[in-house]
């Protein structure tokens, strides 16, 4: 079956090898991270939220809908990779629409997590956890899109007693239940790593880099990691240089470090020379 040029691309880039899937959080990240030759991007739930003025996870569906939609546009050669939280619904049924709406703005993947929002039961009780997969996965196959479905066992960040055993055991389930790749973020030793690459049975795993726990690229992906992702780091970086920097405005009435950097520089000449290509292409 033919799919859209940027989820052929996308289903061949999880067919073998490693590569690293950045984050960005608005146009001008998107932008950037095209310009520095990345194969694929991803949308990050928690670096959108914080442009909104908003927590992460407190992003109204519609409204995520159409950011991802915009990450898609400003990036019309190079896949995209929704993260679309929950599936904005409890329900496998619910699951299975938003899916298709999802897969509407053009995207090339998406992951559904299995965690509530809810303290008192942050995750999904796993039968239902498992259904909502399956919905999910009938949802993609009855758009015949292609996009590849990611299913995430969010154990350890939901801080699960025995997160490992238990991110495994969803992650099996998951893959059983159709996903294309398995995900479950928090793994940070090699040992973790690679029980939960053996957990999805030979299918695509994505591992988060969450905090700096000292494995490379080429460590990480000879563990079996096919995919890598960076979640909402680059925004909490570019948020904690911000606020860094009011700190030392309101605190010390100082500019130091920050208020020196000239016309934009490096910016300016990238998105002036970024946006006449893409003229040029659009017009070619």
């Amino acid at each position: 079956m033919a799919y859209a040029p940027q989820v052929d691309a996308f289903r061949k880039l999880h067919e073998a090898g490693c590569f690293v899937m950045p984050n960005p959080w608005d146009l001008g990240s998107a932008r950037w991270l095209h310009g520095q030759d990345f194969k694929a991007l991803a949308t990050t739930s928690a670096g959108f939220a914080f442009t909104q003025g908003r927590a992460d996870q407190d992003v109204p569906r519609d409204m995520m809908l159409a950011h991802i939609a915009e990450m898609v546009k400003a990036v019309p050669d190079l896949p995209v990779n929704a993260d679309f939280e929950n599936g904005y619904a409890d329900t496998p049924d619910g699951v299975a629409a938003n899916t298709k709406l999802c897969i509407a703005t053009g995207v090339a993947g998406l992951s559904i997590e299995d965690a509530t929002g809810q303290p008192d039961e942050p995750l999904y009780p796993f039968e239902l956890a498992v259904e909502r997969i399956r919905a999910a996965r009938r949802a993609v196959d009855e758009t015949g899109s292609g996009v590849m479905l990611t299913a995430r066992a969010e154990c350890f960040l939901t801080g699960h007693p025995d997160a490992l055993n238990e991110a495994a055991r969803r992650i099996a389930a998951y893959a059983e239940a159709g996903a294309d790749v398995l995900y479950a973020p928090g793994p940070k030793t090699k040992e973790q790593i690679a029980t939960i690459v053996a957990a999805a049975g030979g299918k695509p795993v994505n591992q988060l880099i969450y905090g700096d726990f000292g494995l490379t690229v080429p460590e990480i992906a000879a563990l079996g990691i096919r995919r890598i992702s960076i979640g909402g780091a680059l925004a909490r970086a570019a948020w904690a240089a911000f606020i860094e920097a009011t700190r030392l405005i309101r605190d010390e009435g100082s500019f130091k470090g920050f208020a020196g950097n000239g016309p934009s520089a490096p910016l300016n000449p990238f998105f002036t020379a970024d946006l006449k290509a893409r003229d040029l292409k659009a017009h070619s």
